[in-house]
């Protein structure tokens, strides 16, 4: 049986993830909160601000502003797209 959890994205009831996805205390958070199908819409989101804003993931500025933007995204105001994005 699956493991069910509130979704702060979907803000219904959904399928939770099945590990931490991220390190540390923000990994635990969005496992206990997020579901299969939220996670996914930030693995969208993020590769969109890889891409407009053409970052190096392993760039440890990079990997900041992603991790704020996460933390945005999921418990508080919400992630922006970045300036100028059209979606297609």
């Amino acid at each position: 049986m699956s493991r069910m959890v509130n979704c702060v994205i979907l803000k219904a009831e959904a399928e939770g993830l099945d590990y931490a996805p991220y390190p540390g205390e923000l990994g635990q958070r969005i496992y206990d909160n997020v579901s299969k199908q939220g996670w996914q819409r930030w693995v969208a989101h993020q590769t969109t601000l890889i891409n407009e804003n053409r970052l190096t993931p392993i760039e440890p500025e990079a990997r900041k502003f992603l991790v704020t933007e996460m933390e945005k995204f999921f418990f508080g105001e919400g992630s922006a797209p970045p300036k100028g994005y059209v979606p297609e």
